[in-house]
């Protein structure tokens, strides 16, 4: 099996629990973020950084690549991983949020979607069968089934005949997929914000036994506090002896609520794009370093951090590159606020192992100005 997932402590007062994912390019610690890499890399960060604070994996995106340069390309390159210089686990996704958003330039049929590219203009195809393709092609450790992720708000009816849609190319993925030995598979459970439909795709998926299992279409504008009724009644319905990865979360704040809720895996694009608008997360909560207030402070973008940028730049520095649009001004928010998160996780894991996650949770949202009717980044 290409990936197996090694269970090793429930924490006593949250429920949460550690553990390891084993992937053919090493071991993803779980809970775990996972930082973006949507073109083959990690906005403005090289591999060498990434691994110095410590990144176990990243996500990559089947549509982007797909697009340019090609997965043939990428394939002759040696697969993604040598494409990219980067020899730890990588998770790609299936295509399928990012067509779905084309909602202008896209048709679905029961075959797949015909879309054109936001690009060119160019008519293209993505099926169950193609994303597999493309994604054996491009050789990550881990494979998203393509699935549909309907908007929020959506009809019922809608949604009912989405999620119905998307069991159904689950069960053609499993069938296109070439390399099952040294590519895992994972599903992705859908039905939006209602019960009975996200119960009955986490049953569907679950009986034709993934490797492991995503919960998408969340993150997409609802209320977080449905969000977590979602993981609620979800989480316990999957293996628990598989992954458990929860799409495109990535405050730290739901990536907290979501462990404690049994998630292992998170990933978002949040932390590299708010960076690249001089935004910061700091343990004192939001900071935006473009402030004016900023131009004569000559402290770290957070006293409590020993990231390469808090050790070496100043607030007023930082500043003064983003005002001028120094590239090395984005590059310096960006590897803070990757190593923010990756650093959470990681108190995330040991407050686990320690039995105190809750009182993790209560410590940091009172520290980062966050409370039960504020939980928001």
């Amino acid at each position: 099996m290409a990936v197996k997932y090694e269970f090793i402590k429930q924490c006593k007062q949250s429920g949460a629990r550690l553990g390891r994912v084993h992937t053919p390019h090493g071991i993803i610690e779980t809970p775990t973020f996972m930082p973006v890499g949507t073109q083959a890399t990690v906005k403005t960060m090289s591999p060498e950084e990434l691994k110095a604070m410590d990144a176990h994996i990243i996500l990559s995106n089947t549509y982007h690549l797909f697009l340019r340069p090609g997965h043939d390309i990428v394939k002759r390159a040696g697969g993604l991983h040598k494409f990219m210089n980067w020899d730890r686990p990588i998770l790609t996704d299936s295509g399928g949020f990012q067509v779905f958003s084309l909602s202008e330039m896209r048709k679905i049929t029961e075959e797949g979607v015909h879309f054109r590219s936001h690009l060119n203009g160019d008519k293209l195809f993505l099926s169950p069968e193609v994303a597999m393709e493309i994604q054996n092609a491009l050789g990550p450790d881990i494979m998203m089934a393509f699935d549909e992720c309907p908007p929020y708000p959506a009809e019922y009816e809608y949604v009912k005949q989405s999620t119905e849609r998307t069991s159904r190319w689950a069960e053609r993925c499993l069938k296109a997929h070439a390399r099952p030995d040294d590519q895992a598979l994972f599903a992705i459970v859908q039905g939006g914000m209602h019960k009975d439909l996200r119960i009955q795709s986490a049953k569907d998926l679950t009986s034709m036994d993934f490797p492991g299992y995503a919960i998408g279409g969340l993150s997409v504008g609802e209320p977080k506090h449905l969000m977590y009724d979602v993981l609620d009644y979800t989480v316990p319905i999957l293996p628990a002896d598989k992954p458990r990865y929860l799409m495109g979360v990535g405050s730290p704040d739901a990536l907290i609520e979501g462990s404690i809720r049994g998630i292992d895996m998170f990933d978002c694009v949040l932390p590299t794009r708010i960076a690249r608008n001089g935004t910061t997360m700091t343990s004192n909560g939001r900071l935006v370093i473009r402030n004016a207030k900023y131009a004569e402070d000559f402290g770290p973008l957070d006293p409590n951090c020993s990231c390469y940028t808090c050790q070496n730049y100043s607030r007023a520095y930082i500043r003064h590159l983003l005002k001028a649009d120094e590239t090395f001004g984005i590059r310096l928010t960006t590897y803070h606020n990757l190593h923010f998160l990756l650093q959470l996780m990681r108190d995330v894991r040991q407050a686990i192992m320690e039995d105190r996650l809750l009182d993790f949770r209560d410590s940091f949202f009172a520290t980062y100005g966050l409370n039960d009717n504020d939980k928001g980044f």
